[in-house]
């Protein structure tokens, strides 16, 4: 195993062993190759930087490289975007560690050594996150390599394989050039990914919630503390903003963008769809902290006279929040809520069974005008999962939920 510290400023020689320079920099190119070190830059003196391919590298040990090529057929140095710079880009950046979840610093750069067509190629397998890579690069230049390598057996190991590893990037055309992309970010948990995101700056942010598809970016920002959304959405093109939006449940949305400059929150609107976004305009209309401010318009509901079984078939069909899923309203023959059953009670009914002689007791609602206190009263109470909410004529308009409550009472 080599190290980034002991390579940066080794000394390269050609061919026929004469002294080419120091290696300055070098560089993995993403698009051909994710984590082989394709290029050295070997600069000496006044004279032009040049450029060796990892086909042109023989040999490498800690603090020389030997070419199997001449000085002569070298290229020059001609800065690429589209490569990623070892010293510049990774060194003492910090970087998503996706398998434990958490926002780390790169100490150094762990390369592997692999023997291909008579010639070596390095391979980044690892980035150090721990002390030894710290001591490495306290006394580089300052204290042999065998010196230091005897030293850093003693500390502990803490690294981090390159697999595993999400770059940040917050250019987005730099980020395509490199080819980096943030599927292993969509994969995390939206409340992890939203606590890491907080430790970054707001550049890095942005760049992190322009480049998630629209449905994990919702998730993320429905997660982030409030004044961090704000930036961050006030910040965004109208269009994707809107198309980041559609994707949060109507309260959740509604409760974004009050907290926006009305001129920007106008601007999302106009952009999304006319449903999604009338939905949200009533929403906003409500005092938020009433039951109509913190109520769900997205919720299941059903006839009371119809059969378990007729509803299990009709919500199959449905495109349902499947994990939010706890409870469904009842309606009567005039649209007038009923009440609710919870979907455990439902599943384990007998197939032919109404829904009406499953509902719970005692019959619980509260008006879009209910005041929060009084919400949170009927859930402790009540040991609620889910509060309905009426209009005048008794119908359902929608659901406050436990999250709900919860979330406004962490607020609080």
């Amino acid at each position: 195993m080599l190290y980034a510290t002991e390579l940066m400023g080794a000394q390269a020689y050609d061919v026929q062993g004469n002294y080419v320079g120091r290696v300055r920099e070098f560089f993995v190119e993403p698009a051909e190759q994710p984590n082989r070190i394709s290029h050295f830059l070997i600069s000496r003196g006044r004279f032009q930087p040049l450029v060796a391919r990892h086909d042109q590298v023989s040999a490498v040990e800690p603090g020389r490289i030997q070419l199997n090529v001449n000085e002569r057929a070298l290229a020059a140095y001609e800065p690429n975007e589209a490569w990623l710079a070892v010293r510049k880009d990774l060194l003492d950046q910090q970087i998503i560690d996706t398998e434990g979840r958490k926002v780390v610093r790169v100490n150094d750069v762990d390369l592997a050594e692999l023997r291909t067509n008579g010639n070596v190629e390095l391979r980044i397998a690892q980035v150090d996150v721990g002390l030894p890579g710290a001591v490495r690069r306290l006394l580089q230049g300052v204290a042999p390599a065998a010196m230091v390598r005897r030293l850093q057996k003693k500390l502990p190991q803490r690294a981090i394989r390159w697999e595993f590893v999400n770059l940040i990037e917050p250019d987005p055309l730099r980020r395509v050039k490199l080819r980096i992309t943030h599927e292993k970010l969509e994969n995390l948990h939206p409340a992890d990914l939203a606590e890491m995101m907080e430790e970054l700056s707001a550049a890095e942010r942005q760049g992190i919630i322009a480049s998630l598809d629209e449905e994990t970016a919702a998730a993320v920002l429905a997660e982030l503390d409030e004044r961090l959304t704000t930036q961050i959405v006030e910040k965004l093109d109208p269009e994707k903003a809107a198309d980041i939006i559609e994707e949060m449940a109507p309260d959740a949305a509604a409760d974004l963008l009050a907290d926006l400059s009305k001129e920007a929150s106008e601007g999302v609107l106009e952009e999304m769809p006319n449903r999604e976004a009338d939905e949200v305009r009533e929403l906003l209309a409500f005092d938020p902290s009433t039951a109509g401010g913190m109520m769900n318009t997205e919720f299941v509901f059903v006839s009371e006279e119809s059969t378990r079984e007729e509803v299990l078939e009709w919500m199959r069909t449905q495109e349902l929040n499947l994990e939010q899923l706890d409870t469904i309203v009842l309606i009567d023959k005039a649209a007038q809520y009923s009440g609710t059953v919870p979907v455990a009670r439902m599943l384990l009914a007998p197939a032919e069974r109404r829904m009406g002689e499953l509902k719970t007791e005692p019959l619980l609602s509260v008006t879009p005008d209910a005041s929060e206190k009084d919400v949170f009263e009927l859930f402790d109470k009540y040991n609620l999962r889910m509060l309905s909410v009426v209009n005048e004529e008794k119908r359902p308009i929608g659901t406050v939920t436990v999250d709900d409550v919860v979330s406004r009472l962490v607020k609080a």
